[in-house]
Order: structure tokens, then sequence, then C-alpha cells
């Protein structure tokens, strides 16, 4: 008997090994498999700008990089003690204007930097839903606890999201040819919009994506695909043990769920040894002795340290 109905997966080819550098934009949930990929020690750029919900501000963020178009002054705000910028996430708000503005500039930089050299994107897109600006016109990011009244909620239509991935996805292979892409949509359920808006703006993501995927030609289409993370917590992972306690975010096992699925599709079967070996050192070094000062803990600490540098030899760019 069947008591859980399965997504079928398939490898695919150009997959994610130790050589691979891989940058990762969007939603929170791009963040957890970021993590993951960092606890193995694979190459990543997680969220330079910080968490992005929607298309239009990945977009706009990949366009300033590529084209040097670098932020000023203009750009940037005062509220509540704090200097922010409506195109990125509040984690980089800075209580100094000249602070933010470098830290958005240095971010600006290392994200091109990464465009140009990834091997793999993953665009994980959280919302249809965007607010607008009413000062300015301008969709934004964050909203930073502004007056509601001071924004426009509206619904990005799927042909305005199709042409938004498409800009952007168009803009890094001018300047990166052989990148492969990875569209998910986050299985974070956004029920401040509400169950049926919620639901109206995950398919348009959805749609948008397939339709993309859809009408390129075969050879393109090689380097863009779709990985069914939000099908997989739907329909996989249909219980509210899977969620944290707010009832919307996935929880621990939830994402070592989807992870393995992830592992399965897109990371390359030669590197699961070395993930077991780091796997092993990242818990090595959580362990805390009853005696730091101990033979027997100093001659596991001088092991540890030789695994290290023998994995090291073997993959030079690993740090722990």
């Amino acid at each position: 008997m069947k008591l859980q109905t399965k997504i079928p997966l398939i490898p695919e080819e150009n997959q994610i090994d130790y050589n691979a550098k891989v940058l990762l934009m969007g939603s929170c949930f791009v963040e957890s498999i970021g993590a993951k990929l960092e606890y193995y020690k694979f190459q990543t750029s997680v969220n330079p700008f910080g968490i992005l919900f929607h298309p239009l501000v990945i977009q706009k963020l990949v366009f300033r990089a590529l084209n040097d178009d670098l932020f000023t002054e203009e750009d940037i705000f005062f509220f509540n003690e704090q200097w922010h910028c409506f195109e990125v996430h509040s984690v980089l708000s800075n209580s100094s204007k000249d602070g933010l503005l470098q830290q958005l500039n240095d971010s600006l930089i290392s994200l091109k930097d990464y465009l140009v050299k990834a091997t793999h994107i993953i665009l994980t897109y959280g919302t249809s839903w965007v607010y607008r600006y009413n000062e300015t016109g301008k969709v934004v990011a964050n909203c930073y606890k502004i007056p509601q009244q001071q924004f426009t909620k509206e619904l990005l239509s799927v042909e305005d999201i199709t042409v938004s991935i498409k800009k952007t996805t168009s803009l890094i292979k001018n300047i990166n040819p052989e990148v492969t892409f990875i569209n998910t949509v986050s299985p974070v359920r956004h029920l401040k919009d509400g169950f049926v808006e919620n639901t109206r703006s995950k398919s348009h993501l959805i749609t948008a994506i397939h339709h993309l995927i859809n009408q390129q030609s075969p050879i393109r289409n090689l380097q863009s695909f779709y990985f069914p993370s939000y099908e997989i917590m739907m329909d996989e992972l249909r219980d509210y043990r899977f969620y944290k306690e707010d009832m919307i975010h996935p929880n621990t096992t939830a994402i070592s769920i989807i992870w393995e699925a992830f592992s399965k599709v897109w990371i390359a079967d030669e590197t699961q040894a070395f993930q077991k070996e780091i796997n092993s050192i990242q818990k090595g070094l959580q362990h805390r002795p009853f005696s730091a000062e101990s033979e027997e803990h100093q001659t596991f600490l001088k092991q540890l340290h030789f695994r290290i540098k023998t994995l090291q030899q073997k993959i030079n760019h690993i740090k722990f």
C-alpha cells in the first residue's frame, strides 16, 4: 500500500560538483538550499542583497550589476533611524549613509563577478504580489514598515513574470552563455496575502517559468530547468508536521527531504564521498569535549586537522 505520492525525479546533465560555482538568489527558501550547499563546502554566493521575493527586483539588480550602475544617494532614504534602499532587503540597512552605499556597491561588484563566472544560477521566486511606492511609481523589494497607504499592491501577470525572467536570463547569458539556470518556486506560503491569493500568486510564477522554458529552442532549453520544490512540499509532504510552528515555513525535516531530492537531480554522484567526509568533519568541529586539555581530545584534534588537510589537497578551495 502506498501512503505517499512521489514526484518522479530524473538526474540532469551538467550537475553541480566541487568545481562548480553556484549563485543563488530569491526568496528565503533559496537560503535553505544555499545553507546546505555551504555546509558541504560547495562554491556558492547566496543572496548578496538579502532575501528577494519577486522577479522584478532580481531583474533590476542583475541589470545594475552587469551595467555597472552603482547606487547613489538618490537610491537610498532615511527612516526609523536607519538608511535603507527600496531595491534590497532590510538586512543591508545601515545607520550610516556612506556605510550603506559602500555595502550596496560592494555587493553589486561581487554579484557581477559571480554572474560572469557562475556555472549554475538558482533562482527561487516567492510571490507574484508586489508593492509599488506611490511617490516614485517603482516596485520595491521591501516596504520597511512604511505606512501601507504609501504603496499600491499589485499582482504580476503571467506575462509580466515571463518577460521579467526572460530579461534576467538574457542579460546573464550575454556575458555567460554556458551558465545553467535552475528555476524554483518557494514552498513557503504567503498567507498574509490570503489563501486564495497565495495560490494565485504561486500559479502565476509556475506558469510563467514553464511558459518561458517551453518557448525556448531545444538547444537553449538545455540550459534552463525547473526544480519542483513547491510541488514536493505540496504533494509529497502534504502534512503539517513538515511545517514550522508558524504553519507557513518548511521545517528542518522538510528542507532535508527537498535537499535530498535536489541532490538526486542536481548534485553529481562523485561528490557523495566528499560530502560524507565533510559532514563528519563538521560534526567533529562542533564537538564539545568534557576536558579540552585532555590527551584524548588533543589526539582527536590532531586527527581532525589531518583529515581537513587531506581533504584540502583534493579540493583546494575548501575552508573550515
